[in-house]
């Protein structure tokens, strides 16, 4: 069946409906105890990670019609064509590339009949140089200082994907730098950064395609202005500011020498980005060499998405897992739960990367969906949420998918501190699966003395129905090539429920509009007119922002 085909109509889907109503009430304990090797069977490994699905409220035929489906939707043939360069961003007629970016293989790269491979490798050797003259001292401030603070300035991708891998690799970076990252157009944020910050041995890092984002901008020429006025000179720019970008002429014009503008392109969207030139603050924490092994373990991930057959594909089965959630349960949200401090961000990356990429209402082809899509992403760090939301994951009324994320080595070995991490790791998952009856909670009362009139009526209120499905990826350590491998196998994850979808997992054109607004309405704070044509809450708003500010 051709992929532009109507998904709901397809034999798969039919078949995984009727599907849902003979197993939606199984209890997975139940599967548990008729398959001994269950753990086994529902395992897949790549790239130095292992997923257990077996806590998912799947059958052998579950996962047979699931794999039908996506043979139906031509996946291995989508697959194919992102990695061939083909225009799989249709709205934007380009290519999305993120894989070229670390490509270790001798495969060339076409992009209009030019193959990229030569100016990507060029261009991470700039980086190579760019990182050994400031981690060695050969780059030096306007006072001869060496380095000792690094300020990334950018927002969306360039702030989230570089974000998340300098705080799962901090084991691995250079003790003498210290990176910052500087995104909200908030004037707290860039105070309680500077404030802390030498102007003579600070490295700026302008990071925007466009050298015009408005959040990216206003926070560079302010650090521009705090440079400037607190020791710096025209003439030193050059030395402290570097950008990331594909508009020359402006990052030039604001003072930053040509010479130290790394490239962007297009066939890199910005949640895609950080292994790009994007990368730049991370190579320079952790150093060139690491920066490439985290390159390595996502090129290894790209060749399993790209050559295994779909039945062990890990990102293809995590991706067939959130469709089944999605469409058949009627699951709205799913959550990432990483037992490690050092991967406490990779939440708030996954946000962008699944919600941007698949919060989508039309195909490929414009059309409207009658299907539901991407889901809302949101977790937190170890046993943190465990004292916070996991209560609503146990108890609440609508269920909530989990992917829990534990290296089984610590950077940091204390005591019996790692054990203690993951057994709450596993006995989290543990309960989503069990649970415990009315008549287990009734019976832990009684046995603990409480009168019976009083263990009933508050055995109701400790019951927890279980058969929630959870999987569990696992991995020795974080280290540079696994942290690598992990982000793309989540990248792939959305990129084939996208295909499956039918959306186009590659542009995000639900952000422009809110961009374009706000425009009129900072028009409108600063002058205090309103636009005819504003709604009457904004225009509220607008005069309660303007009597506040005692402008009126």
């Amino acid at each position: 069946m051709s992929r532009d085909s109507s998904l709901t109509q397809s034999p798969a889907w039919m078949a995984l409906k009727q599907h849902y109503t003979e197993i939606q009430h199984h209890h997975m304990l139940e599967w548990f105890a008729a398959d001994p090797k269950r753990f086994e069977q529902f395992q897949s490994q790549a790239a130095g990670l292992t997923l257990d699905y077996s806590k998912n409220r799947i059958t052998r035929d579950t996962v047979a019609l699931l794999l039908q489906l996506a043979e139906e939707r031509e996946l291995p043939a989508q697959i194919n064509d992102l990695f061939e360069g083909a225009a799989v961003n249709n709205s934007e007629k380009r290519p999305a590339l993120h894989t070229a970016l670390r490509n270790f293989s001798d495969r060339p790269v076409m992009v209009d009949g030019v193959d990229i491979m030569p100016e990507v490798r060029a261009t991470v050797h700039r980086m190579e140089e760019f990182c050994w003259k400031i981690r060695r001292n050969q780059w030096r401030g306007y006072t001869n200082a060496p380095f000792t603070d690094v300020v990334s300035i950018g927002i969306g991708g360039s702030f989230l994907g570089p974000k998340l891998a300098s705080g799962a690799l901090k084991p691995y970076w250079d003790s003498r730098l210290d990176i910052h990252y500087l995104a909200n157009i908030d004037g707290s944020h860039i105070t309680e950064i500077l404030k802390r910050l030498n102007p003579a041995t600070t490295l700026f890092i302008v990071q925007s395609k466009s050298f015009g984002t408005q959040e990216t901008l206003k926070n560079a020429l302010a650090c521009r202005s705090w440079f400037l006025k607190n020791g710096g000179n025209e003439s030193d720019l050059a030395k402290h500011f570097v950008a990331v970008s594909s508009n020359v002429e402006k990052a030039v014009e604001f003072g930053i020498a040509e010479e130290n503008i790394f490239p962007m392109w297009d066939w890199v969207g910005g949640r895609y980005s950080l292994w790009s030139a994007i990368g730049l603050p991370l190579a320079l924490a952790i150093g060139i060499d690491n920066f490439r092994d985290l390159l390595r373990g996502a090129h290894a991930m790209d060749e399993h998405f790209r050559t295994a057959p779909l039945a062990q594909n890990m990102p293809v089965l995590m991706a067939l897992l959130g469709i089944w959630y999605v469409n058949f349960f009627g699951v709205n949200s799913h959550a990432i739960l990483p037992y490690d401090h050092y991967l406490r961000t990779l939440p708030a990356h996954l946000q962008q990367l699944d919600m941007e990429s698949n919060g989508k209402s039309v195909t490929r082809q414009g059309q409207p969906v009658d299907y539901h899509t991407g889901p809302v992403i949101w977790g937190g760090v170890g046993t943190n949420g465990q004292h916070a939301f996991h209560q609503l994951l146990h108890q609440g009324t609508h269920f909530s998918p989990a992917d829990f994320i534990m290296p089984m080595t610590s950077h940091n070995p204390i005591d019996h501190f790692h054990a203690l991490l993951v057994s709450n790791c596993l006995s989290q998952s543990q309960a989503l699966l069990q649970g415990k009856s009315e008549a287990e909670a009734l019976q832990e009362l009684l046995d603990a003395g409480m009168p019976e009139a009083e263990a009933r009526a508050l055995a109701p209120q400790k019951a927890i129905s279980g058969n929630r499905p959870s999987n569990t990826l696992y991995f020795p350590k974080s280290t540079p090539q696994v942290v690598g491998a992990l982000i793309a196998l989540y990248e792939h994850k959305v990129a084939a429920q996208g295909m499956i979808w039918g959306v186009n997992s590659f542009d995000q054109w639900g952000v422009e509009l809110g961009k374009k607004l706000g425009n009129r309405v900072l028009d409108a704070l600063l002058s205090g007119d309103s636009p005819a044509n504003f709604d009457g809450s904004t225009c509220g708003l607008v005069d309660a922002f303007r009597r506040m500010q005692k402008l009126l």
